[in-house]
């Protein structure tokens, strides 16, 4: 079977299509054997779902070349057709009695397990044949129970909720806790017990929160579950019985009705007036209506095959039988479910560039231990001592506190999200909310509310908007006595109407649900119109006559309603009601009412005419000679505020982009309303012609679009790893079936809780429990202050942590000993560390927070720039405590000199906390910076327990420090003191000069980069 070449411009890639491999894992696995097997292929990467190959070769090969090895090697592994051989038909054929007596086919092999057939191409003949089943008494029990041995059962691997162990071993797979574990591992094997024990306390510390706060936030999603149904309605042996759906098995013959979920994919064999919302499936706003009659082309798009049902849809309205063809895995519900499960999601911003600064520290810490213990041994030092510090040193280059201060901090947002009714999967999704770039809206159920609702009647003589139950105008609300015209249409639509309401849910189809809606919010008593106008006559919209008409008895008269297709219906017209009468409907009437049409549906409505006719009881019953009443416009509309949150998000610097199933027109009418481009002519793609596009061309082009539409969920799949090929940190939302693998494999995937489905619920990062979207600029604020609380604590915890390494490196190599011995500075660290740096993730965000454009993904978390910072700073508090570790040396002797620099070291440490709290603002600005409290309470009690070291003497033998006197707290002072006010001059000096050598421009630029400050 010849393969379609897709792709073969790049030397040593070749992309091509096989469409024998479409849903078919075992030729896929097979597939990938055969062409792995080939010398010159290197790697091969098959892809069930588009029936595509990617290999990579030998870039020496031509192209053409490789081809024909390709072509040889499938030869007889792709199927080359779709219909079984004479031989076979006729052996599965073979007829059995039953205990009625009639005879029904044996199972047969027509249909392996993992056979692709195009049902939707095939006569229902052709259909039956296949399945081999009577379509009026379905399967036996026997052949079911053979059927279901044969298919297995009708169920799929879905997604579990992360057991406690799971959750609890996941919080220790971050690079700075694999760290700091090795610490304590040398710790250990090198007697420094103690170190290794506060060390492995931080470790669970961090671990504990982590657990808790994730494993809370799994629950409430769990909890958010709806039960799916267990039954389902077959025929068997010719009766109708309850089936547990796991036990659905091809050929199952099964009855519909409205709120019926289609347990297996399906073809139907008998529809009337059947309508199917597969919005979760395809995105679809409005629910289709199906036929058994067409056979559409094998390239029909999903939503377009209307004799067939798909499992996990739902029927709105009408009723009929179907033919189960696939269930399980085969179904196209089991094939969105295996690509979310081959999907795999990307690692957040911040794990990757905590995954780099680990890195760069664990190498920063390997070259201080070895260079440390190698001065100290040519300075003279002792062997054990100098090992003992160099590991202590090291150690100490590793901030202990940054996995609990950074765990803490995310913690804090989803306990604050969770206030807001938002439940976050798992503590580094918060962070990437703030990191955002390109925000991908699902349209049905989550900017809409999928409900379809009148929203607009236009009349001959006017235009009415309906808001809140209320016919309105530019001048108020309208009295309806006073419109005879609204009267008429009201009751119209409520008897050319089969919908029913009970208990406020709709039976019958979506269209005419908001028709009966309106009528009633408008006062009709519908069930006294239709006990005082009967129905006699029914006549639905079909193939060819887009009307549906309903005959009513009128007294000794007829009243005939109808409803339809503008055009059509107007046509049908030669009255038009005005004040009460009818009068002949002129050339500029019709005129007028085509382009109020035209208008109406360009506005992204759905339209329809309504009018009527009086008539005789032996008058004809046709639909001529109609009055005209008006139009009716009703659209799935926008949940309240989904302009101004669009609005909310570009001046944050997020582009949106609108993905739905919809058709380009009324996508596009959408995407005006939301005003998604942002000022800009609205960039639009139809969605059909990805699978021809070129990954780097569609890499390129995403980045331009603003709406994409008739999209599968495939295509959004490979919507969103195109922006993340571009560059972009992406989130995506979604409700739907159809959202699964997108949702999973974006950056951040945030689910609705209420209308949402498990399949999108169980993959999100983020689940939003009460559908409210304009939380998420809430969580992305939230996320964009965390993120500048932490690079706030980082840039704190390492400028400390780097005046340690500086004092002892000094103090050795300039032979003067160590300074600081190793429990002093495993102290230093757990005091200044943890609780300071933890308070500085509770700084309030700046006013600009959502002001600025999100950080390029590629910027590391501490620039070089911010790397020279924070040399300088850690310089000016090396100065502190070497100058106080002289002075004591010299006054003292070295245990005076060491008691001297711990205390200084640490005291200027914990005041440098206050320094990091802004990257820009000094203590000599003003006005001041908003008060934090939890620093203050920090510093407060870090620096007491620093003083009971100076002055408990137990503590002071752990800390193997001497007394302190009046003139040691003097020196302590100055030496904690002038660094910190070195460094806020320094402050002050940088902002001056970025204020003199940037533009504005520039320095909003520069802010985005390197301000830590929100």
């Amino acid at each position: 079977m010849p393969i379609e070449v897709i792709h073969d411009r790049v030397p040593g890639r070749l992309r091509f299509s096989a469409p024998g491999l479409y849903r078919s894992r075992v030729i896929k696995q097979r597939v990938e054997q055969v062409l792995s097997s080939l010398e010159p292929i290197h790697t091969v990467s098959v892809n069930e779902l588009t029936a595509r190959v990617l290999i990579q070769y030998q870039a020496s090969l031509a192209p053409a070349r490789i081809c024909e090895l390709i072509d040889e090697a499938l030869l007889g592994i792709l199927p080359q057709g779709l219909k079984p051989s004479a031989k076979k038909r006729a052996r599965q054929a073979r007829p059995r009695p039953t205990a009625g007596g009639k005879k029904v086919h044996h199972s047969a092999k027509r249909h392996p397990p993992h056979e692709y057939v195009p049902w939707h191409t095939l006569a229902l003949k052709e259909v039956i044949d296949r399945l081999v089943v009577d379509p009026e008494l379905g399967l036996s029990m026997q052949e079911a129970l053979a059927r279901l041995e044969r298919y297995g059962p009708n169920q799929f691997g879905s997604q579990q909720i992360r057991s406690d162990l799971t959750i609890f071993i996941e919080q220790f797979k971050s690079l700075p806790v694999a760290m700091l574990a090795i610490s304590a591992g040398i710790a250990i094997a090198t007697g420094g017990r103690v170190d290794a024990a506060v060390i492995l306390s931080v470790v669970m510390l961090n671990a504990a929160i982590g657990y808790a706060t994730e494993r809370q936030a799994e629950r409430t999603i769990a909890s958010l579950g709806s039960m799916a149904p267990t039954h389902a309605t077959a025929i068997r042996d010719g009766v109708a019985t309850e089936v547990i759906v796991s036990e659905i098995v091809p050929g199952e013959v099964i009855r519909l009705s409205p709120g019926v979920q289609i347990p297996g994919d399906a073809r139907l064999s008998a529809a009337h007036r059947l309508t199917v919302d597969e919005s979760a499936l395809t995105g679809e706003s409005l629910p289709v209506s199906k036929s058994a009659e067409v056979s559409p082309a094998i390239d029909t798009p999903l939503s377009n095959r209307t004799n067939m049902l798909y499992m996990g849809t739902v029927v709105t309205g009408g009723n009929g039988r179907a033919l189960v063809v696939q269930t399980g895995s085969q179904t196209e519900l089991g094939q969105i479910q295996s690509m979310v499960d081959t999907t795999r999601p990307p690692e957040t911003p911040m794990e990757k560039q905590l995954g780099r600064m680990s890195t760069q520290l664990g190498i920063l810490s390997a070259a201080v231990c070895a260079g440390i213990f190698g001065i100290g041994l040519i300075r003279g030092q002792p062997r054990l001592q100098m090992l003992n510090s160099a590991v202590s040193l090291a150690v100490a280059a590793v901030p202990e506190g940054l996995p609990a201060v950074a765990t803490t901090t995310l913690a804090i947002g989803i306990k604050d999200m969770k206030r807001r009714r938002v439940a976050v999967r798992k503590v580094e999704a918060v962070e990437t909310l703030g990191s955002v770039q390109v925000l991908c809206l699902d349209k049905t159920g989550t900017l809409t509310r999928n409900h379809m609702t009148v929203v607009t009647v236009e009349t001959l003589q006017e235009a009415y908007r309906i808001e809140e139950g209320q016919f309105l105008m530019d001048s108020g609300p309208v009295d309806l006595k006073a419109k005879p015209e609204l009267q008429h249409l009201l009751q119209m639509i409520a008897l050319c109407n089969e919908a029913s309401l009970e208990n406020g849910n709709g039976n019958g189809s979506s269209t005419e649900v908001a028709l009966l809606e309106l009528a009633i919010a408008m006062g009709l008593d519908i069930d006294g119109l239709r006990g005082a106008y009967q129905t006699l006559e029914v006549r639905e919209r079909a193939e060819g006559r887009p009307l549906m008409s309903s005959i009513h008895e009128d007294g000794d008269r007829l009243l005939l309603a109808v409803k339809g297709r503008p055009n059509e219906t107007l046509e049908r017209c030669s009255e038009k009601m005005v004040a009460g009468q009818a009068v002949p409907l002129s050339d500029n009437d019709r005129q007028a009412i085509l382009d109020a049409n035209e208008r109406m549906a360009g506005q992204a409505l759905r339209v329809l005419g309504v009018a009527y006719r009086r008539m005789g009881k032996r008058s004809k019953r046709s639909a001529r000679k109609l009055v005209w009443l008006g139009l009716v416009g009703m659209q799935d509309p926008l949940r309240p505020g989904m302009p101004e949150l669009i609005k909310q998000y570009h001046q944050a610097g997020i582009k949106t982009v609108m993905i739905t199933g919809d058709q380009s027109g009324t996508a596009y009418a959408i995407g005006k309303q939301l005003g998604l481009a942002n000022g800009k002519a609205l960039e639009i793609l139809d969605s059909t012609q990805l699978d021809k596009m070129d990954p780097s061309l569609l890499a390129g082009l995403v980045r331009r679009v603003d709406v994409f539409a008739r999209v599968s969920p495939a295509h959004k799949l490979r919507i969103v790893q195109a922006l993340q090929e571009a560059g972009t940190v992406v989130a995506m939302t979604g409700d739907g079936i159809n959202d699964g693998p997108a949702l999973k494999a974006a950056d951040i995937g945030v689910a609705m809780g209420e209308s949402g489905t498990d399949i999108a619920r169980s993959v999100a990062d983020v689940v939003i429990e009460d559908d409210n979207l304009q939380t998420m600029a809430v969580a992305v604020r939230q996320g964009r202050t965390i993120y500048a609380n932490i690079r706030k604590t980082i840039h704190y915890l390492l400028s400390t942590n780097f005046s340690e390494i500086e004092v002892m490196l000094v103090g050795i190599t300039t032979g003067l000993g160590p300074p600081l011995n190793p429990m002093q500075l495993l102290w230093i660290n757990l005091v200044t560390d943890i609780f300071p740096g933890l308070a500085l993730s509770f700084e309030a965000a700046t006013d600009d927070v959502m002001e600025r454009p999100p950080r390029p993904s590629d910027t590391p978390i501490i620039t070089r720039e911010r790397l020279g910072v924070m040399a300088i700073e850690s310089a000016f508090i090396t100065t502190g405590a070497m100058a106080a570790f002289l002075f004591g040396r010299a006054t003292g002797g070295q245990l005076r000199g060491s008691t001297l620099a711990f205390h200084t070291l640490t005291m200027a440490q914990l005041l440098h906390a206050i320094a990091s709290r802004s990257t820009h603002h000094s203590i000599f600005d003003r006005p001041r910076l908003p008060r934090n409290k939890w620093l203050e309470r920090a510093l407060i009690g870090t620096a007491a327990s620093q003083l009971a070291t100076m002055f408990v003497p137990p503590l002071r033998r752990l800390m193997g420090t001497s007394m302190i006197g009046p003139l040691d707290l003097l020196v302590i002072a100055t030496g904690a003191g002038l660094p910190l006010l070195a460094n806020e001059a320094f402050k002050e000096l940088r902002q001056l000069s970025n204020t003199r050598t940037h533009s504005e421009d520039e320095k909003q630029q520069l802010g985005n980069h390197t301000n830590d400050d929100g």
